[in-house]
């Protein structure tokens, strides 16, 4: 299981890091950082210097290094954890969360902080702009959850 675990994460991390350098070196080169595609996405030019959708960004944001090293160090332990179990969702759940973590802590070593492009926003609802590395991080989470609620556990006797 660990063998596919660490290719997910693999994968996740070249996948986020090659969308974000295209996006970046083709697409929005210039000054615009707003580039809508359908009436509910968008692509922008957001960088985020805090966590997740922002928390902890602007002035008073940690440093990007605190950062990095608090995702290397979730992915260490995450990457425990994948050694010691044989469910599949498990699996691929941390696989996700780990190529997550890592490719959003390139962002930081390269830039200084998160560069997020996808912009959902539909019937007046608009959600805080993100990458492939969130949402890889938050369906790895999700698959987390559900093999926790799907697990059975036999009773003490």
């Amino acid at each position: 299981m660990i063998r596919l675990g660490l290719w997910i994460a693999i994968g996740v991390l070249a996948l986020d890091q090659a969308s974000k350098w295209w996006l970046l070196n083709s697409v929005m080169t210039g000054p615009e950082a707003f580039l809508p595609l359908t009436s509910f996405l968008s692509l922008v030019r957001v960088w985020n210097e805090g966590i997740s959708f922002g928390i902890l960004g602007g002035e008073g944001a940690p440093s990007p290094l605190l950062l990095v090293f608090f995702s290397f160090s979730a992915a260490f332990l995450l990457m425990i954890w994948l050694g010691r179990t044989h469910r599949p969702w498990i699996c691929w759940g941390v696989g996700l969360i780990v190529g997550g973590a890592l490719g959003n802590a390139v962002d930081r070593l390269r830039y200084g902080a998160v560069f997020d492009f996808l912009d959902f926003h539909a019937f007046g609802v608009h959600w805080p702009a993100f990458n492939l590395a969130d949402a890889a991080i938050s369906v790895g989470v999700g698959l987390i959850v559900i093999d926790a609620l799907l697990e059975r556990r036999e009773l003490p006797k």
